[in-house]
């Protein structure tokens, strides 16, 4: 019964201690990873597991080994933003697979890639011929960044001369039936006139799930009951 308890201590403190350490290694480490991450990613959570479950480990030991992981981690990430040198070896450079239509074979074979492999990955950015692309980048991340040649792009307002007005993101302005009163003094808009705009909707703000006032003026309504929507 004791090694229970201290199985369920041990992994209590693990797992508060994993928290704080992806909290300090910062947000990158939960979408792309580089080499060096990957590695200590894996490190880390073994030693966590050793940890939490082998009552014969030693917990300073262990402690000792995530800090010094941990802090390898780190420092290695500030070594990376203040040379270039160090960021390339750590994270990988991005390499030119298609210029003008033209496959290089010699990077594809430097990233120990296949055609088919390569084919794949345009056909999931829904690019079906290399002679459609001008610009192929592979990226350090592992993504593939396409650039289509301008006949097979999408025209652009800006291409038209069309003069647009920009559109910024939606303003969240009710949440869950409550008024978020920061997001309407950001919009210029007062409590009294999104009450006003729903008196003449016949509705409460408790039946709004979500209300978003988008940079054109119109004010979209999300009611609580499901199927109900009206933009205005």
């Amino acid at each position: 019964m004791v090694d229970w308890f201290e199985v369920i201590l041990r992994s209590l403190f693990i797992l508060i201690g994993l928290f704080f350490i992806t909290k300090l290694l910062g947000k990158k480490q939960l979408s792309k990873l580089s080499y060096f991450e990957y590695i200590v990613g894996i490190i880390i959570g073994d030693i966590a597991g050793s940890l939490s479950m082998d009552i014969e480990v030693s917990v300073l030991h262990g402690i000792t080994s995530l800090l010094i992981w941990t802090l390898a981690s780190v420092l290695l990430s500030y070594l990376s933003l203040k040379n270039k040198k160090v960021r390339d070896f750590v994270e990988g450079k991005a390499r030119i697979f298609i210029k003008d239509g033209k496959i290089l074979e010699d990077n594809l074979k430097k990233e120990r890639f296949t055609i088919d492999e390569l084919l794949e990955m345009l056909r999931k950015k829904s690019v079906f011929s290399v002679n459609e692309v001008e610009f192929a980048l592979f990226e350090a991340d592992g993504e593939l960044s396409v650039l289509l040649k301008r006949d097979y792009r999408m025209v652009r307002p800006a291409e038209l001369w069309l003069n647009l007005p920009e559109e910024k993101e939606p303003k969240t302005v009710i949440m869950d039936g409550e008024i978020i009163k920061e997001m309407l003094d950001e919009v210029g808009k007062s409590e009294e006139w999104l009450r006003s705009y729903l008196l003449d909707k016949e509705v409460v703000v408790e039946d709004v799930f979500l209300a978003q006032l988008h940079s054109d003026g119109k004010l979209t309504l999300d009611y609580y009951e499901d199927g109900i929507s009206e933009v205005e």
